[in-house]
C-alpha cells in the first residue's frame, strides 16, 4: 500500500480509518512517519488513545489527522498573498 500526504487528503473518513488500521497492523513505522510528517502531536495522540481505550484506534487517529490537515490548510490560506482574480469582470 503506497500512501502519501496527497492521497491521505483525498480519502473520505471511513477510508482513512481503514487505511490507518491497516498501517497499524502491517506498517506501523510508516504510520509513525506519516504522523511525524503531518506534525501530529505525539502527546495529544497518546492522551486521546489512553483516554479512549475501547475506541477504534484507527478512528481516533484518523480524526486527529483530519483536524491537523484542516489546520494546516487554514494556515496556508491565511498566508496566501496571491490576489484573487475576479472572473466577473469582462475580459479584453
Amino acid at each position: 500500500m503506497e500512501i502519501n500526504l496527497q492521497s491521505l487528503e483525498k480519502l473520505d473518513t471511513p477510508s482513512l480509518e481503514t487505511t490507518i488500521n491497516e498501517l497499524i497492523k502491517n506498517d506501523f513505522s510508516r504510520l509513525v512517519q506519516i504522523l511525524y510528517r503531518i506534525d501530529v502531536s505525539e502527546a495529544k495522540l497518546k492522551n486521546i488513545l489512553s483516554a479512549n481505550p475501547s475506541e477504534d484506534a484507527g478512528k481516533l487517529i484518523a480524526q486527529v489527522i483530519i483536524e491537523r490537515l484542516a489546520a494546516t490548510k487554514k494556515a496556508r490560506e491565511s498566508f496566501n498573498t496571491t490576489p484573487k482574480i475576479d472572473d466577473t469582470e469582462e475580459r479584453l
